[in-house]
């Protein structure tokens, strides 16, 4: 039994787009995280100045 040319095409074309989906599912996923981390990183340095203002708002009102 004999396929036509075609339905390897196909075939093929499946498995590469399937590739490129998981490939590019990846890459999302790591710029999203560097993405998070930059975020947690100006929230942490935002607490840190909030914190110090505090105190120096604390050591001067006494």
């Amino acid at each position: 039994m004999t396929l036509p040319i075609w339905i390897y095409a196909v075939v093929v074309g499946i498995v590469i787009s399937a590739l490129m989906a998981i490939k590019t599912g990846r890459e999302e996923r790591q710029l999203e995280m560097e993405n998070i981390e930059l975020e947690g990183e100006i929230y942490m340095k935002r607490l840190e100045r909030e914190k110090e203002m505090r105190q120096e708002l604390k050591a001067t009102g006494e």
